[in-house]
């Protein structure tokens, strides 16, 4: 059985994700308009939304269910 390698992130999840959104708007943007840029586009949207779950979900404003 082969073991998992086990990497020791020195940035957050947050982090990394918004970094790849703005390497993935850098690509975008050097496309013209299409199918392709707008899939790097869409990707970069969705990573852009993953670094900021942490903080939703951290906020004040959500109150545990009682």
């Amino acid at each position: 059985m082969t073991e998992r390698r086990h990497v020791k992130q020195t940035r957050s999840l947050e982090v990394r994700m918004a970094e790849q959104a703005i390497k993935l708007k850098e690509q975008a943007a050097q496309l013209p308009a299409g199918k392709a840029r707008d899939d790097l586009l869409r990707r970069a949207r969705i990573a852009e939304t993953g670094s900021h779950i942490n903080d939703w979900i951290k906020s004040p404003g959500l109150q545990a269910p009682e």
